[in-house]
């Protein structure tokens, strides 16, 4: 007869900890987190800033759960919310067990990421160099690109991937999940994101808006999810509002007899279907609510620690 405690002892023990993703906007972190976890739980965007608070992936690889930090992507902030954006970022580089470093291949040691990795000094735990969109620049620019990286900082471990095919992101998995400390999972084996669905729906819609609206509409508006409701026959209605800074911006959303918002309700729709794996009844409504850039509690609502200046 065997002793349970002995047979429980024979289990591989757990990994688990916190990797914050580190990079200027665009570097491609947002398609990192999707292609390690290998379901969409951040949005992407081809703008800049679309990522506003720490929304996380979680991975299981073998024993090990690894928990991603996608942080805004870090830049020189000039406005009040832009601050807030660049104090979250830093705070997930501190607070994390690994920091993985994302540069833009294409783009090199440019300015954006020459502050990052001076700054990124002051990080104490272990780093990882990661080189995104290497399918875009030779093989002998990227080996010297990694070595001037490397001739700044102390990296662990270099890698060179592209997130958008995949091409070494099970290798950047695997390396992850063995450095990890070791420990029992913080969250349920079947849970893909500890962002709640609300807010995930919330992001899908403000990232339609991007899609339809980047040229007229330059980050003034947030979306909140008002009401979530599971009926009878397992469809889910939702209800949002979408808030911008003034009347014209509200006219811009919603378009011509209504085609801008119908547009962007159809498409967010979809997707969020897509991912619950039900049918979905969204409605949408667009409000103008002046500096909302200014409002403590829209912060808190992001996830975001309002700047005092």
């Amino acid at each position: 007869m065997t002793d349970e405690s002995e047979s429980e002892g024979a289990k591989p023990a757990t990994r688990c900890g916190f990797v914050a993703l580190i990079g200027a906007p665009n570097v491609g972190k947002s398609t990192l987190v999707n292609a390690l976890v290998g379901s969409k739980v951040t949005i992407v965007s081809r703008k800049v800033q679309t990522t506003r608070a720490l929304i996380r992936g979680i991975v299981i690889e073998n024993n090990a759960q690894i928990i991603l930090v996608d942080t805004p992507g870090i830049f020189a902030p000039k406005r009040r919310l832009d601050r807030a954006m660049v104090s979250t970022a830093w705070s997930g580089a501190h607070d994390a067990d690994l920091v993985c470093v994302l540069l833009d291949a294409k783009a090199g040691l440019d300015e954006e990421a020459d502050a990052i990795l001076s700054k990124l000094a002051t990080v104490q735990h272990p780093k990882i160099l990661v080189l995104n969109k290497i399918d875009l620049i030779p093989r002998e620019k990227l080996l010297a690109l990694a070595k001037a990286a490397n001739d700044r900082m102390k990296f662990e471990n270099t890698f060179m991937i592209s997130a958008l095919s995949g091409d070494g992101v099970d290798d950047l998995r695997q390396t992850l999940a063995s450095m990890v400390p070791p420990g029992p999972f913080h969250y349920p084996e079947d849970q893909m994101s500890d962002a709640p669905m609300r807010h995930l729906a919330a992001e899908i819609t403000r990232e339609k808006i991007y899609r339809q609206l980047h040229q007229e509409l330059p980050y003034q508006s947030t979306v909140e999810t008002d009401s979530w409701t599971e009926r009878k026959d397992k469809s889910i209605r939702i209800e949002q509002t979408i808030f911008v800074e003034r009347e014209s911006q509200r006219k811009i959303v919603l378009g011509k007899g209504g085609a801008t918002i119908k547009s962007i309700g159809a498409d967010s729709r979809k997707e969020i279907a897509e991912i619950m794996g039900v049918a979905v009844h969204l409605f949408l409504f667009v409000k103008v609510r002046e500096n909302w850039g200014d409002d403590p509690d829209r912060y808190r609502e992001m996830g975001l620690e309002f700047p005092k200046e």
